[in-house]
């Protein structure tokens, strides 16, 4: 009885991580889908999806469903930037058309998103899920996108797991060497405002913003070049 009882048991423990296992999976592969039908060239098609939201409300509640440990770091790392992501999308359709997230009030640190499990604003989940639980990691600026067109651009694929570093070093460079974004002329750089923001996620172990700057520039920026911000462009990053 004692084996049957603890064979059961085992047998119990392996169905409920097998059927974790596949809707985390399906989450990933719905998520890559989505981005893909409605992402383009860094900007989001907010019509579209207000028109036909079926999928963004499927989505949203399979990932409500899932609770990640962050001790699975790349799979915690990706839900949770995805999550972001796909949460600003929401908000973004809920009050749509609209011309900017900051014509919302409270969009950012006052409305709620029911994911993971939690019901949490987006500055929870970059400032407390992500940066907070891994400090060190200041590519998160550079995937986590406001819907603002000063924020890099958004991606039309979810990212995962199993790429995700490769994906944070991508989506990094890309930012960094986009001069829209890094502005250079002669001794003077204007960085985004992300950087005045944030500035101790960009220079942590005693180097400086042109330091972080430079591990990602294919054309390095002079380490005594004066700096300076431009201001965040906060019109809406949508297809038009």
């Amino acid at each position: 009885m004692k084996k049957r009882i603890v064979l059961t048991a085992s047998v119990f423990i392996f169905l409920f991580q097998f059927s974790f296992a596949q809707n985390v999976s399906d989450f990933f592969s719905k998520a890559d889908t989505f981005f893909s039908t409605y992402v383009k060239n860094g900007k989001v098609n907010y019509k579209a999806i207000k028109e036909n939201p079926t999928s963004l409300n499927e989505l949203i509640d399979l990932a409500n469903r899932l609770s990640v440990s962050e001790t699975d770091k790349n799979t915690y790392q990706a839900f949770w930037i995805n999550g972001y992501n796909l949460s600003v999308i929401k908000g973004i359709v809920a009050n749509y058309p609209i011309k900017s997230p900051l014509d919302k009030a409270g969009f950012f640190d006052k409305t709620k998103y029911n994911i993971g499990g939690k019901s949490i604003t987006l500055n929870d989940i970059e400032n407390k899920l992500l940066r907070g639980n891994f400090p060190k990691e200041a590519r998160f600026h550079f995937v986590l996108v406001c819907a603002g067109l000063g924020c890099p651009p958004i991606i039309s694929n979810a990212y995962l797991p199993n790429t995700l570093d490769s994906q944070l070093q991508k989506q990094t460079k890309i930012a960094l060497n986009n001069p829209d974004f890094i502005k250079v002329k002669g001794n003077r750089v204007q960085l985004s405002q992300l950087f005045e923001w944030y500035k101790g996620d960009f220079t942590q172990d005693g180097k400086s913003q042109i330091d972080f700057v430079n591990q990602y520039r294919n054309e390095k920026i002079d380490s005594g070049a004066k700096v300076g911000y431009y201001s965040y462009n906060w019109a809406l990053n949508e297809i038009k």
